[in-house]
């Protein structure tokens, strides 16, 4: 079953059916890692993302359910990020050094990018019971897909549209105050929040997607753009904070000025794209988004 929910389904079934399709799923990669260790955890830290926005989305009829499996997978993806966020910031640096603006900037970056190379591989190199680590994420996923089968949803098609019509609009409210929050002076978290709940939005569209698919598509796709911009946004402040941490790895002085120069410019264009984007994204009021959702999910389900 795709990653959505059918409104001719029985909702506990397609909610359980969701839920264990991306448990398998991570289990399956980090058992079987056909890419690397380090590819299956990004594989794996993506699953556990959907899954948390499907918990979300049904938050308030089974609040101490999401609370508790929230925090599982939110620990669990800690306990193996490491070193993926190291190989996370060669991607960085690679997009800063793809919109270099001189010759010297591109020579700069691409310095940068292999010393982020050696640091992730150094890093590898010293990681101790990741093996280990593998078994222990693996069976708590098997904890969580028997937590799934602990929960249920009473009620019918309408019960289940007013449902949904209040998560759509408590996440389109969190959305547009976390958008209104990255106007001004606004810091790397604000922008960090604007993506966590268009992310949950982007998932929404792809969960609902049958009650009006050309539509949903459509905002889906603007949704899929805006998390990789406000993405692009969150690295590049984490690569500002590993310069802070560790100077030490920057040897040459004009390398790492360049490095700021590109980080402050591209965080400036990356922000002033977004926030153009986000505005029309979330411009919809989301009490009259939540009404829709509503009847698109009633017409459906009849």
């Amino acid at each position: 079953m795709a990653y959505r929910i059918r409104p001719d389904c029985d909702f506990t079934e397609a909610f359980r059916s969701v839920a264990t399709e991306q448990l398998e799923s991570a289990i399956t990669v980090l058992e079987e890692r056909p890419d690397g260790a380090h590819e299956a955890i990004h594989s794996f830290r993506k699953n556990l993302k959907r899954l948390r926005s499907l918990y979300r989305l049904v938050a308030r009829e089974v609040p101490e359910f999401q609370e508790h499996e929230n925090a599982r997978l939110r620990d669990v993806a800690r306990s193996l990020s490491a070193i993926r966020d190291a190989a996370a910031l060669i991607g960085t640096a690679q997009y800063l050094q793809q919109s270099a603006r001189e010759p010297e900037e591109n020579e700069a970056l691409g310095r940068i990018v292999t010393i982020l190379e050696g640091r992730r591989d150094w890093m590898a190199e010293a990681e101790s019971g990741l093996e280990q680590r593998l078994a222990e994420t693996s069976h708590v996923l098997k904890e969580a897909i028997a937590a799934v089968y602990t929960v249920s949803f009473d009620g019918g098609h309408r019960k289940n549209a007013r449902k949904l019509a209040k998560s759509w609009r408590r996440t389109a409210r969190k959305a547009r105050a976390a958008l209104a929050a990255c106007h001004g002076e606004a810091s790397a978290d604000d922008f960090h929040v604007l993506r966590k709940r268009t992310y949950d939005y982007r998932l929404y569209h792809a969960l609902l997607r049958d009650i009006w698919p050309g539509a949903m598509k459509a905002k889906r796709d603007a949704a899929k753009e805006l998390v990789e911009d406000l993405g692009h946004i969150h690295d590049l402040a984490v690569l500002c904070e590993l310069v802070e941490a560790e100077p030490q790895l920057f040897t040459r002085n004009d390398d790492l000025a360049h490095l700021l120069d590109a980080i402050i410019f591209r965080q400036q264009e990356d922000r002033r794209h977004a926030l153009v984007t986000a505005e029309a994204i979330f411009a919809d009021d989301p009490d009259e988004e939540a009404q829709r959702i509503e009847l698109l999910w009633l017409t459906a389900a009849s």
